[in-house]
Order: structure tokens, then sequence, then C-alpha cells
């Protein structure tokens, strides 16, 4: 009777493991076959806005990389593709782009947001059919990224190309809380501001603007030179989908971006490590205040210079590396609430730990808001004196008058006579100017006086103080 044949153990598993490897692999390559098809669903989530940036001089165009959050063709774009001191007055001629195509159509500009930092356009009707929001995109069962694992994303080429799609695909090398949970992949993942998705196509994040990189450059004639390079067109830094799906609801109530909250407490800083373990706080984190500014919410509450903030809304403020983010973590705190709200904080004076309950505020206009003028045969731009040019210039409220020069026009009259952005105007031909309303109507004065040759203005420019000579022929 012939015995049964018996397979040996090691060869049994080594067949396994074979038939395993290549079940993977065909797995592997089933998913690098869905790629194109995900890729070409996902990039209907993208889009280029193009608008114009009108100065005294010339009108800039810009460009700017949005992503698609809703059936009404709402885009979001990234905080720093429109300057801080740029006024929504300024912003013209918003264009849309569809990804591949050379058409564009027209786009509203909505607003920001204060605590995404976004900026909303809404493309014409006629062009939303062709966006998929990228919540589509957005999986709940879908797991959160981790060290090593492939992400991808897509680039837009330029407009003399017709913003021509592209792949790009990194492996995720650093993961790290800013305070936002933010991903650094090993190369370039997307273009800034446009979406992430894991090897499934589900939706992970939002490209950042890229972090410049530090290089020696060297030369026949020079040793090493260091210099930041930073690639504006493409991104390896990518948002948390959590850091990005809950805000996508958030729309600017105006243009401005009002409501604005305000604490006032300035120049938060850490605290010092030999100061943290005097006071036992090395085991949390803690901010310590520079000023607390003239009628402010935190005036008010009674929080004073130098108090070291130790805990929000009843919690230990989270220790977070670099410690200056801890900042950043409180001042979006603040941004996620609406003036007239409480913002509960508890502070160590000395040894002695104080709660308080500070009503936040709106916050005083700042310079996008400021009325400004532009006055050609003098050659400048002054705007209104604000709140925060007071605080810059350790001014108190009641000594706050005058105007600022915004803009100087090279080789013009007020550039002649010396004149140069931020210098404070507080008189002209010797008389006070207390508003920007009086400085307006002074300078108009001048440049519609055929006879006058020149006037003088006192400005304040960091400590000193000149009387500046403009000629006007």
């Amino acid at each position: 009777m012939r015995r049964p044949h018996l397979i040996r153990p090691a060869q049994s598993w080594a067949g396994i493991l074979r038939i395993a490897a290549l079940a993977l692999a065909a797995l592997a390559a089933l998913r690098s076959a869905e790629l194109p098809d995900l890729f070409a669903e996902r990039v209907k989530s993208c889009a280029t806005v193009e608008f114009l940036v009108e100065t005294e001089l010339e009108r800039q165009p810009v460009t700017a990389l949005g992503v698609c959050i809703d059936d009404e063709g709402t885009l979001i774009l990234q905080s720093s593709v429109i300057g801080a001191r740029v006024a929504v007055r300024q912003l013209k001629d918003f264009k849309v782009y569809l990804p591949d195509s050379a058409v564009s159509g027209g786009g509203e500009y909505l607003g920001q947001d204060v605590l995404t930092g976004w900026h909303f356009v809404r493309a014409e009707p006629r062009l939303r059919a062709s966006l998929v929001p990228v919540t589509r995109w957005v999986r709940a069962d879908a797991p959160e990224p981790r060290l090593t694992d492939e992400v991808w994303g897509i680039g837009l080429r330029a407009k003399d190309e017709d913003f021509r799609s592209y792949f790009l695909m990194g492996r995720i090398g650093l993961i790290q809380p800013m305070p936002q949970l933010t991903a650094i992949a090993g190369s370039e993942i997307g273009g800034p501001g446009l979406p992430v998705f894991n090897r499934d196509g589900a939706f992970v994040g939002l490209g950042l603007n890229s972090f410049g990189q530090n290089f020696l450059m060297f030369s026949r004639r020079e040793r090493g030179q260091p210099v930041v390079l930073v690639n504006v067109e493409e991104t390896s830094v990518f948002l948390f989908a959590r850091e990005v799906v809950p805000y996508l609801g958030r729309r600017p109530r105006d243009v401005s971006g009002r409501p604005l909250p305000w604490l006032g407490a300035f120049g938060l800083e850490p605290v010092d490590p030999e100061v943290a373990r005097f006071l036992k706080l090395e085991n949390q984190a803690a901010l310590v205040v520079s000023e607390v500014l003239e009628g402010s919410p935190a005036e008010k509450a009674g929080i004073r210079g130098h108090d070291i903030i130790v805990a929000l809304d009843g919690r230990p403020l989270p220790r977070l590396k670099p410690d200056s983010v801890v900042a950043a973590f409180l001042e979006r705190e603040i941004d996620r609430r609406l003036p007239g709200d409480e913002f509960p904080l508890a502070v160590l004076r000395g040894t002695q730990r104080l709660e308080f309950k500070v009503v936040l505020g709106d916050e005083p206009r700042i310079i996008r808001e400021a009325d400004r003028r532009y006055f050609e045969k003098i050659g400048f731009t002054v705007r209104e004196f604000l709140y925060g040019d007071g605080v810059a210039r350790r001014v108190r409220a009641a000594e706050r008058a005058g105007v600022i020069v915004d803009f100087v026009k090279p080789n013009s009259p007020a550039a002649m006579a010396g004149l140069a952005a931020d210098d404070w105007i507080r008189e002209i031909d010797g008389r006070e100017i207390r508003t920007c309303a009086e400085a307006f109507a002074a300078l108009a004065a001048l440049e519609g006086d055929p006879q006058r040759l020149e006037f003088v203005a006192l400005t304040s420019r960091g400590t000193d103080t000149a009387v500046r000579r403009v000629k006007l022929k």
C-alpha cells in the first residue's frame, strides 16, 4: 500500500509566501492601473484663478491655484496669494480656468476667512457643471496618512501651456502639529492649494506653500553662499484632511473678512526655560504677554503685561514644538470665535494664578480697510492712521492723528523730498492734521493750485522727526 505523498513544511511555507507575493504584486499593479482613472476624476476638483491687483502705477496679474468645495462653484485659494496690505477695491477682473483649457469664465471674490486664511472665489454658473467638489472624495473610513505612506496630487502648468494637469507622488517623511497637523513628503506631491489623495483616491489633505530649503551655491569666483530655494509651483507640504474638511463650511460674511475677533494681548512669547523651571511649568506650555493694548478686551478684563497665560477654557495650553507654535495655537483659538464670545483664560501673575473671562471684541480697522487716496501730481498715496499704527509707534489713543504714507512713486516730487512708505505725516504747511479727511482736503488743494510751487510736511520715521520740502514744480 502506497503511502500518501507528504509536503515538507519548508516547501509549504515557501509556496504560500510566493503566492502571497504574487497576489500583492497583482494588487499593486491593479492599483497602479487605477491611478489614471482616479487622476482623471479628481483633477475636476481643481482650477486656476487669475486676477489683477490694481496699484497706483499698473495692474499686476496674479495667478493662483484653487480647489472647488461645493456645487455652487466656490473655490478656496491659499492666504498668501493676496497680500495683507492689498485693499479689496484693488482686486479686479477675476477669471477661472479649468485644467487643460485655455477658455476662462468669470469669477467673483467673496472675501477671506480669518481662521483658515483662505480666500473664496465663486466661478460663474456655466463653469460649475465641470467642477467637482473635493468633498466627493472625502471618505469617513479612509485611514489617516502615516509615515512612509504614499500620497499623490495634481499640478497645473502655466497659462501658456493651457494649465495642463500633471501627476505628482511622494512618501510622507514627517508629521507634525504646527499647530495644525501637517505632513511633509520627501518629494513634491501637488500644487500649493490643491488636494492630496491616498493610493485609493481618498482626500487626505490640502497642499500648502512649499517650505524654503537651504542650499550652498558655489561659483568659480565665490565660495559657498547660503541661498534659500522655494518651489512656488509645487509643494511637498500638506494639511491633514481633519484640519480642512470641518472648515469648508465657513464663508466670509463680507469681502472685508469681518467680523475679526480681537483679544488685544500683544507679543505672545513662550516662557523662558529658566523662568518655567522657577514657576514649575516645565511640563506644560505657557505664553508671556509682552503688552496689553490700550482699550482692548484684554485690558478691560484686567490682564496686564508680563502676565503668563497657562490655560484656556480650563485646560492647560498644549505642548507643541517648536515652542513658538503655541502662540499660533492661541491665535487660532481666538479666530475660531466671534466678537462678543467669552474667552476664559488662566494666567500667572508672579506666583498667583488668576482666572479671567475676557469678552472678545471686533478688531479695529486694519490696513486693507483703510481709507486712502493717490495724489498723482505729488506722487504718493496717503492713508488713514490706524489703531495698529499707534501700537507700532507706541502712541496713545489721544495722540493718534495725521496720515501714513502708503506708496511713493519713484522720481516724483514726494520721492525727491525724501518721503518713504510708512512715514507718518503730522503737519502740512504748519497746520496740524487730525484726520485723513483733513489731509485729503489739504493735499487736493495743493495739487489743484497751479500757482503753488512747494509745500512742507512734518513727518516722523521711527524715532526721527523731519520737515520735508516737497517741490511741485
